[in-house]
């Protein structure tokens, strides 16, 4: 970790042991309605949750784990078959009063705060841009951050995140349930569907977020998964 991409150290007792690689990136908001509020949840014993790392709406990067302990971000979560998301995870909170607070978009201070310390993390661990996820993405039933004002698109820029397809047609799957394993293919736990739809939607056309399978999501979808079976959401070599 290259010192300068960290200005606070506000160390916190909630973390334990990995027991898996480092794999993911999980980003989140926080969700409260101050980042000294937000902090001070993360550093209470009684509180159980933690992060690696929080970046205030300033740009400024306070680190509260060390990468190579177990924060306690993700919760009851999967990915692409992990159920341990704290174990194969780094876990990243942006100050963000989130949906119940007041919602708003993030700004370009915090952003561009996220950017070289996200593209650190990625190199050192080798993580592929496809297992850069939001909370949502990883825990659909329960979760909605980092939301829809995200700026996935940034980051896809700088190969930090998938990119979203460029869509020339509609898809409508044979039946639901061909829509339902494919998503479940790609990544996502679809134990409730509407809520997969959701944060699939809320991720990838996050203007329109109904819980519902249409022809635009279903492309999305497809094109998502030919670039999987391609290799196209790894990172260059």
């Amino acid at each position: 970790m290259n010192r300068w991409l960290v200005h606070h150290e506000a160390p916190s007792p909630n973390w334990n042991e990995r027991r898996l690689p480092v794999s993911m990136v999980v980003l989140h908001y926080t969700g409260m309605r101050s980042a000294d509020e937000a902090l001070e949840r993360m550093r209470d014993p009684a509180a159980e949750v933690s992060a690696h790392y929080m970046i205030d709406e300033a740009g400024v990067v306070t680190r509260l784990v060390a990468e190579d302990k177990r924060a306690w971000h993700a919760g009851r979560s999967y990915w692409r078959g992990i159920t341990d998301i704290n174990s194969a995870s780094v876990g990243i909170e942006l100050v963000n009063p989130g949906h119940e607070w007041g919602y708003r978009p993030f700004p370009d201070a915090q952003m561009e705060a996220l950017i070289p310390l996200l593209a650190d993390i990625v190199k050192r661990h080798g993580i592929q841009p496809a297992n850069v996820v939001g909370h949502s993405d990883i825990a659909p039933a329960r979760k909605e951050d980092p939301g829809e004002l995200f700026d996935w698109d940034l980051l896809a820029r700088y190969r930090l995140a998938l990119a979203k397809p460029r869509l020339t047609m509609r898809l409508l799957f044979d039946n639901d349930g061909a829509f339902f394993l494919a998503l479940e293919r790609f990544g996502y736990d679809i134990s409730d569907g509407r809520a997969a739809i959701r944060a699939f939607q809320r991720r990838w056309r996050p203007h329109k977020i109904t819980g519902e399978i249409d022809g635009q999501i279903g492309a999305l979808l497809f094109e998502l998964l030919l670039q999987r079976d391609m290799g196209l959401d790894c990172a260059d070599e």
